[in-house]
């Protein structure tokens, strides 16, 4: 059996619509939100699921010996090898495996004049330039 459609409360919501009341405003300020919440939702997902790949990213830890990626702090769960530091603990290790302090250390650079030739034209333009 078929139902038929709930005519009076369409004409209500539609009366709520078209009169310049404050229900008729909460009723599309409430709809309004509704929307973009609804079409916002995905972007702000994806931004929070970029987010999240990349903070899970920074911590994966991958084994020089087998090639393993894991959270291990300092050992690799497969083969037991010590893992790789990070970048900043590397730089760090070798200023001082080499006894040096980072504030003292200075690096001179000397400028050195060069001079500039002009790279041979290939053959279709020095055929060009020459006829």
């Amino acid at each position: 059996m078929r139902r038929s459609l709930p005519w009076f409360w369409i004409l209500v919501a539609a009366l709520l619509l078209l009169l310049p009341g404050p229900a008729g405003r909460l009723l599309l300020d409430l709809l309004g939100g509704l929307t973009l919440t609804l079409l916002l939702l995905p972007l702000l997902a994806g931004a929070a699921g970029w987010i999240g790949w990349q903070l899970l990213r920074s911590r994966l830890r991958t084994c020089d010996s087998c090639g393993v990626s894991s959270f291990a702090q300092s050992t690799c769960p497969a083969c037991g090898a010590p893992l790789n530091r990070s970048d900043g603990e590397a730089v760090a290790a070798s200023l001082e495996d080499n006894g040096l302090d980072a504030s003292q250390v200075t690096i001179t650079v000397e400028a050195v004049a060069v001079e500039v030739l002009d790279p041979p034209l290939p053959a279709a333009e020095a055929g060009d330039r020459q006829g």
